[in-house]
């Protein structure tokens, strides 16, 4: 074959590949967090990014065009062991079983998996040829809010069971015969492409072009989000959610300034709680809020942009820790400041000759 769908990859290649499918519509930064993480927890030597023309199980209502697409989608990757193409233009296929058989033909030698997060799991019993695709290619489901092990009980992965792998043989998933698969209960990423559709400035179109509108620039984004978590927390206690906690993400990540960890007693509160909330945000001129996990209800993510609410069951929530996680990550970053800091305040002994010391005598 003479195809060569991803450009200045030999056919002969051995790496091991992670392939990550969609419209991406838009890339965001929980591709590129899931990407990372295969590459750390699966031993991956890189990550494909098959940009699909148009999804199947998608309407191509508000979808941006492909070459568009594709751009971005570089823009947001910016590593050297990302690869973004749209190789079904080449292959001439459209559903993920064709593309990924079709991918093994040209790179023969090649060491595959799948990547997707976990909400995607309840979705696999709607792809044409989902249970070939278990058995063309391994499979790695990442944790993604509000789809945690919850997704696990959908009927894809039950009825592929007994061959998924425990997370802790991640790393010996690329060369396993399929089928094989494993969830990983990774750190997670509240991006959402459907959530940023949603909030994204309309567009308009001037001769063949899009143009994004101007966009307005806050007044000052430190008091907007200090107010926003006042109206958060007290939409929480207004609700009985338990246990609440606030982190202060500023300075330590990019996506918010705050993170609220609440618990509700059963499914259907931790539902109630994210519900009154997202209503609460609108009322107030906050707009649309993102609300994600209702259909479970162990876990809800309500996205506020510059708060990000996760909202649990108790066992849940002692199951992913999110608390000991940041808690980790932020001692983490600060020990070397502590160290500098500690290092600048001892007092400074120099160090003498023998012949100094014996004159100091």
């Amino acid at each position: 074959m003479n195809l060569h769908p991803m450009p200045g990859v030999s056919r002969a290649t051995t790496r091991r590949i992670g392939l990550l499918g969609g419209s991406f519509n838009p890339a965001h930064a929980g591709h590129r967090h899931i990407s990372l993480e295969a590459m750390k927890r699966l031993g991956l030597d890189e990550v494909w990014w098959l940009v699909s023309p148009q999804n199947p199980l998608k309407s191509g209502d508000g979808m941006e065009p492909l070459p568009t697409r594709v751009a971005r989608a570089r823009q947001v990757a910016r590593h050297s062991r990302i690869r973004v193409e749209a190789p079904e233009l080449l292959l001439g296929t459209r559903y993920t079983l064709d593309t990924v058989r079709a991918l093994k033909r040209v790179y023969r030698h090649a060491r595959f998996v799948w990547l997707m997060g976990a909400d995607i799991l309840p979705q696999l019993v709607d792809w044409a040829g989902w249970r070939d695709l278990f058995g063309s290619i391994p499979i790695a489901a990442f944790a993604r809010p509000g789809w945690g092990y919850a997704a696990l009980a959908a009927p894809a992965p039950r009825t592929f069971e007994r061959f998924r792998l425990h997370a802790a043989r991640a790393r010996q998933l690329a060369t396993c015969e399929p089928p094989a698969w494993c969830f990983i209960p990774s750190r997670l990423d509240t991006h959402s492409a459907t959530a940023i559709r949603a909030v994204r400035p309309p567009r308009t179109r001037a001769k063949g072009k899009t143009i994004p509108d101007q966009t307005r620039q806050l007044p000052d984004r430190s008091k907007a989000s200090d107010a926003l978590l006042k109206l958060v927390r007290e939409s929480l206690d207004d609700n009985k959610a338990e246990d609440v906690v606030v982190i202060d993400l500023k300075g330590k990540s990019a996506f918010a300034d705050y993170m609220v960890i609440a618990s509700g007693r059963s499914n259907r509160q931790v539902v109630a709680i994210a519900e009154h909330l997202a209503d609460k945000l609108k009322q107030t001129g906050h707009g649309y809020t993102p609300v994600e996990g209702k259909q479970t209800g162990d876990w809800v993510l309500v996205d506020a942009g510059d708060v990000v609410v996760h909202v649990f069951r108790p066992e849940p929530r002692a199951f992913y820790a999110l608390e000991k996680m940041w808690a980790l990550e932020n001692e983490a970053a600060d020990k070397p400041v502590k160290k500098a800091a500690a290092k600048r305040a001892a007092p400074k002994t120099a160090s003498k000759s023998p012949a100094r010391r014996k004159r100091a005598s």
